[in-house]
């Protein structure tokens, strides 16, 4: 028999983790997700713009789709026009909405078990604004000295 470091399976070997240490992610499943988050953020956009008739949901656009590991839940982006009160109620009006959004995508897209959805507001344009805002008050103060 051999001793114990060389009991390795050959992927152990290959890799050179142990098997109880690394999870080898297929390169398929990955774009699959891929392909899915995209095909998601599409369809969810075509619903906010005609389907939903929620007076609380306001202009809305999807602005990304991030979807977990094991596809079961995604995180939906959503980019409101308007100040935080009305980002808020759109929040709301799609909270309310989501079983329905979530079995127009298991009919349109074929889905078997469509994810969970979570709607979040992507406030990366304002932060966004913010960083610029204060790199050109940096750069001001350097030129002044």
């Amino acid at each position: 028999m051999l001793p114990e470091p060389l009991n390795l399976e050959l992927s152990a070997i290959l890799t050179g983790f142990p098997p109880s240490r690394c999870v080898v992610e297929h390169r398929g499943q990955k774009y699959h997700r891929g392909r899915l988050s995209e095909a998601i953020r599409e369809e969810i956009e075509t619903i906010l713009e005609g389907e939903l008739a929620d007076p609380r949901i306001g202009l809305a656009s999807v602005s990304a789709v991030l979807m977990a590991q094991d596809a079961r839940s995604a995180r939906i982006m959503v980019t409101v026009a308007g100040d935080d009160a009305e980002a808020e109620r759109t929040l709301e009006g799609l909270t309310a909405a989501k079983n329905y959004v979530r079995h127009e995508l298991a009919e349109r897209l074929h889905l078997r078990r469509p994810p969970e959805l979570y709607f979040q507001i992507d406030r990366a344009d304002q932060l966004e604004g913010r960083v610029d805002e204060l790199l050109s008050r940096a750069r001001k103060r350097a030129r002044k000295t």
